[in-house]
């Protein structure tokens, strides 16, 4: 997934918008002129570096004689006590862009880390990692990005590019099969051909959803026993998401079962902010 620069550019303007506004009152108040100075950026844990390609795009269209360097690039892992890279120019532009620089690299690499975790414990199995719509309200596509530097992979970006029918769609529509059928007539119609999945909460919502015709199906917080027995009765006839009670302690055990995929909402609502610094030496 490529940086989106037009997005990169609206988020910014809101970032300095609640940040910034009139001027940074501090930094002006002390440093009334030019003064050239080099920071580094302190990584003071272990993890998986993200946004290196977003505060290059920022820093390039948007903070005046602000130079940034870097030998990492957007996945590599870096270990605490290393330094990520390396901004030069005026005290006055890094100090008053300083958080938001900070708050986009220390967000996106918590996710990336994250889910590098779980991606790590599905080694050896067919298994993939998916990301959810549970995102920061403005950051969807930051957090997926991140989520796809962390090697997972991302789910539906939202509402639009792909049917997933809920347990509140099945009962306003009247059941699995009739909202199956709205639904391709609705591809039909629209001359479309998103992917239909649902989600299922037991194995005869799930042999109903396969009648059905569906794509994918979702089997939502199943126990172990039961995503088994539900792999046996797909059988390879269409997708096996899991979603549900899936942590770091139970991700492995259920990638076994034969799933295709899991799903993790911690992802993008329960990462930890990877701790980052900007520590100004000279």
């Amino acid at each position: 997934m490529s940086v989106d620069l037009n997005y990169i550019n609206k988020i910014f303007e809101l970032a300095v918008l609640e940040d910034i506004r009139d001027g940074d009152i501090t930094t002006q108040a002390i440093f009334k002129n030019h003064k050239n100075v080099r920071g580094d950026l302190l990584c003071k844990e272990d993890g998986i570096i993200a946004g290196v390609e977003v505060i290059k795009v920022i820093i390039e269209n948007h903070l005046n004689g602000i130079e940034f360097y870097s030998e990492y690039v957007d996945g590599n892992e870096i270990k605490a006590g290393q330094f990520i890279g390396t901004i030069t120019g005026d005290v006055r532009e890094i100090l008053k862009y300083e958080r938001i620089l900070l708050n986009f690299l220390q967000r996106m690499s918590g996710v990336a880390t994250l889910t590098n975790r779980f991606v790590q414990r599905l080694n050896g199995t067919k298994a993939k990692i998916l990301d959810t719509r549970k995102t920061i309200p403005g950051w969807r596509y930051l957090d997926k990005l991140a989520v796809k530097i962390g090697g997972g992979e991302n789910h539906r970006f939202g509402l639009y590019d792909m049917f997933l029918i809920k347990d509140n769609h099945i009962f306003a529509a009247g059941g699995i099969s009739k909202a199956v059928k709205l639904c391709k007539e609705y591809n039909q119609e629209k001359g479309n051909n998103f992917k239909i999945e649902v989600e299922v909460k037991n194995l005869l919502e799930l042999k109903e959803a396969i009648d059905a015709g569906v794509d994918r199906v979702m089997l939502d917080n199943f126990s172990l026993e039961s995503i088994k027995d539900a792999v046996k009765l797909v059988d390879g006839r269409v997708e096996i998401e899991v979603s549900g009670g899936v942590n770091l302690d139970t991700v492995r055990e259920i990638a076994e079962c034969g799933v295709d995929y899991i799903s993790v909402g911690a992802l993008t609502h329960s990462a930890k902010a990877l701790d980052i610094s900007l520590e100004i030496i000279e």
